[in-house]
């Protein structure tokens, strides 16, 4: 029987309504056949959006401020290791084999600006980028080839595309290779939003017709052609930005959460065409309006906002977390919520639904990782220190497991023919490199040379490495300008912050001693209706009848005197 799981993870707060078993955990695993029902938890976890990342083996959650990045394991069903970072990390995804060696990227927040992290999980080798945002980096997306690496920024307008086998490369590239002037900078920036980047994600295809597409704050959803940086369609979302995206397995639509809880589907097909238009370029410049009848609503549940969403293996169930701490599932075909599978009592801020197993004969991972090996930045490991020929340092040591026997090299052509049909064996076993796999590469070289726009001269040939050298000087020149400017900026806009602090507490102090003093003065004024409401009344016609009896006294006494 096929066993298909969900993982989620909330980020802390008041778990009132919670699910029985998920008060304490910050990460579940939910499996959802034959009914849906918690499986496992991890505690000690508060996990902000796009912070999570699974593998076969583990899981990896950078944690709500503080830098550090949980590790679980999920064979042993505990917390394996804390992996603590010099920056806070906002984005996670995992690149390469999932049931593997993988790499986990990282986006960070600094003063200065977001950068990427890569780490080698079996290696422990760690490598990072510039600061190529202007802020921390939110969202990360990995295409499934594992060659190309999308990053952005809610506070920017800019999507950068990365390559990962160059920024994994131990060797720094030189202008002439691929086109590019470093090898730790985007291949291409796409920029055609208007406000800060909420969501990414990139298609399933392996080919350099994959799509990836971005929501953002300018209420609109853009899809991109990110090999060449081309607009492929333009989608308006009307009063309110998408929150969250997923892409349906076969990149047939896509669904978009909204902050009111409501997920809208917007489908590549017309229903009066069976081709996909999205490579119309006809079409390419006009926007498309969000039809009120493809979103989908739960009556009554009080959901919250859709902070994540994921589409199952097959395409039919859509599940979404939300800020209520529900975890739903929708119907895809029938467009309208299914079920409740659960109530966390917080926000759920991420959602991963894990491709099914149980299939009959079919056959597992070829390695299997056991232990996660901490990163160490080495210059010598992260290609910075190494040789212009890209060798491998001695002590670059992976670690991992063979999940079964090795096929025996074949040493001597009186030997047979052994057949080896796993790709991961051939390579292994082979003397130098499958012709598949320089197939393969061939092809993708291909392809990037179609996509790669020239430098100079119609075929792309750069004439001249002294040219080539002085583009680069003088770019790198504008850039440090550049970031000299945004660098000054950033220090006055810090003074003015100051300044403007200073003169707060100024004002403060003066208001409470205006306050002490308004209270000393209505003190005084109490103090002195108490003592006039305490003095004795006297009356005026008491007072005069005394007055004439001591005067007739006084006169008697004289005349008695003069007499005397």
């Amino acid at each position: 029987m096929l066993s298909e799981l969900v993982v989620t993870s909330t980020s802390t707060s008041d778990r009132t309504g919670a699910s029985a078993g998920a008060k304490d955990a910050g990460i579940h695993i939910h499996t959802l056949h034959p009914s849906p029902s918690l499986k496992a938890g991890f505690k000690k976890s508060s996990t902000p959006a796009n912070c999570l990342a699974v593998s076969a083996t583990h899981i990896f959650a950078a944690q709500a401020d503080k830098a550090v990045v949980h590790v679980y394991s999920r064979e042993k069903g505990n917390q394996e290791i804390i992996i603590p970072f010099a920056e806070r990390i906002r984005s996670v995804a995992l690149a390469g084999d999932a049931d593997g060696a993988g790499v986990l990227v990282l986006g960070t927040e600094s003063d200065g600006g977001g950068r990427i992290i890569l780490w080698e999980i079996c290696t422990g080798r760690q490598v990072s980028t510039s600061q190529s945002h202007l802020s921390s980096v939110t969202t990360l997306a990995v295409d499934p080839a594992s060659n190309f690496l999308l990053s952005g920024s809610s506070d920017s307008q800019s999507i950068h595309v990365w390559s990962l086998p160059t920024l994994l490369s131990f060797s720094l590239l030189s202008t002439t290779d691929l086109s590019h002037s470093s090898s730790r900078e985007p291949l291409r920036t796409l920029s055609n939003h208007r406000a800060g980047v909420t969501a990414l994600v990139v298609g399933h295809s392996q080919y350099s017709t994959n799509i990836a597409i971005s929501s953002s704050k300018d209420n609109t959803c853009i899809v991109w052609n990110y090999h060449t940086g081309d607009i492929l369609r333009t989608y308006l979302l009307g009063s309110a930005p998408a929150v969250s995206l997923a892409l349906d397995p076969a990149d047939r639509a896509f669904y978009a959460g909204f902050e009111d809880g409501s997920i809208h589907i917007f489908d590549f097909f017309n229903a009066s065409e069976i081709a996909n238009s999205l490579y119309d370029p006809e079409q390419s410049s006009v926007p498309v309006d969000s039809l009120p009848s493809d979103r989908w609503t739960a009556q009554g549940q009080n959901l919250g906002t859709a902070l994540c969403l994921s589409v199952n293996y097959d395409g039919t169930k859509l599940f979404s977390g939300h800020e209520s701490g529900k975890l739903i599932s929708w119907d895809i075909a029938k467009g309208r919520f299914s079920a409740e599978i659960a109530n966390h009592g917080s926000a759920v801020t991420n959602l991963s639904v894990l491709p099914p197993t149980g299939f009959p004969n079919a056959t597992g991972p070829r390695l299997k990782v056991h232990k996660v090996i901490k990163p160490n930045y080495d210059t010598k490991l992260s290609g910075l220190g190494a040789n212009a020929n890209g060798a491998v340092p001695a002590k670059y040591t992976l670690t991992a497991q063979f999940t079964s026997t090795l096929p025996a090299q074949r040493v001597s052509a009186a030997e047979p023919l052994v057949s080896i049909s796993n790709e991961f064996d051939a390579a292994l076993t082979h003397p130098s490199f499958p012709a598949s796999i320089l197939e393969e590469g061939i092809a993708e070289l291909a392809t990037w040379n179609r996509n790669t726009k020239p430098l100079n001269g119609t075929n792309g040939e750069i004439n001249g490495s002294s040219e080539a050298n002085g583009e680069e000087e003088r770019l790198r020149k504008e850039n440090q300008e550049l970031w000299d400017l945004v660098g000054e900026q950033r220090r006055v806009q810090k003074r003015t912050w100051e300044k403007l602090i200073e003169w707060g507490e100024e004002r403060a102090a003066d208001r409470k001693r205006a306050r002490e003093l308004e209270k000393r003065e209505e003190g005084r004024r109490r103090e002195r209706r108490q003592d006039d409401a305490a003095a004795p009344v006297v009356d005026d016609n008491d007072v005069e009848p005394d007055d004439e009896v001591n005067g007739s006294d006084e006169d008697m006494s004289n005349d008695e005197l003069a007499d005397v």
